[in-house]
């Protein structure tokens, strides 16, 4: 044995981290915060849309439009990111594992897809769209079209309730290994 065995597993080598009870109590409360601020912030964003688009005038839709701008990339892309490495932290430190169940690869899965669509895709139209509504209020040009953000509040509070969902009914069991 080039290691020690784990408790209760004869022949195996591998030591893991284990998180105690304070700590993965903590690092769950921090993972349940982020999600539910993540889960606040796409259903805010979504009612800035709703906003937006509900509008009489220019100016309120301007207003909703410059809210987004300010309020939605970067509190998203640090929540996004807290939820991620609580994960990882807990999926490292507990019997669940990150690609042990099926149900915390997908959440892992959505988690990184999600972060990523913020960074990449999100937070540089949010930032067009912003400079283009600042841009048509001083000079006096149309709002530019903002139909595209209907859809990442739409995706993005889907994906995070099904991992809220996925986190309490832990569906579909282990992840099967290949044959040794």
């Amino acid at each position: 044995m080039t290691g020690p065995a784990r408790a209760g597993r004869p022949g195996t080598t591998a030591a893991r981290w284990r998180t105690g009870p304070r700590l993965r109590r903590f690092l769950l409360l921090l993972h349940i915060a982020s999600a539910g601020a993540w889960l606040g912030i796409d259903i805010v964003l979504g009612l800035l849309v709703l906003a937006a688009f509900g509008s009489g005038d220019d100016l309120g839709a301007a207003a909703a439009l410059t809210g987004i701008g300010h309020f939605a990339t970067w509190p998203l892309a640090a929540t996004g990111l807290v939820c991620l490495a609580t994960g990882v932290l807990l999926g490292l430190g507990t019997k669940y594992g990150l690609v042990r169940y099926w149900w915390v690869a997908v959440k892992l899965v959505l988690n990184v897809v999600l972060v990523t669509l913020v960074v990449a895709l999100l937070s540089p139209g949010v930032r067009e769209l912003t400079e283009g509504t600042r841009a048509s209020l001083t000079d006096g040009r149309p709002l530019p079209e903002f139909t595209d953000m209907a859809f990442p509040p739409i995706v993005s509070t889907t994906a995070v309730l099904v991992a809220m969902t996925l986190s309490v009914f832990k569906p579909w069991g282990r992840v099967r290994r290949a044959a040794r």
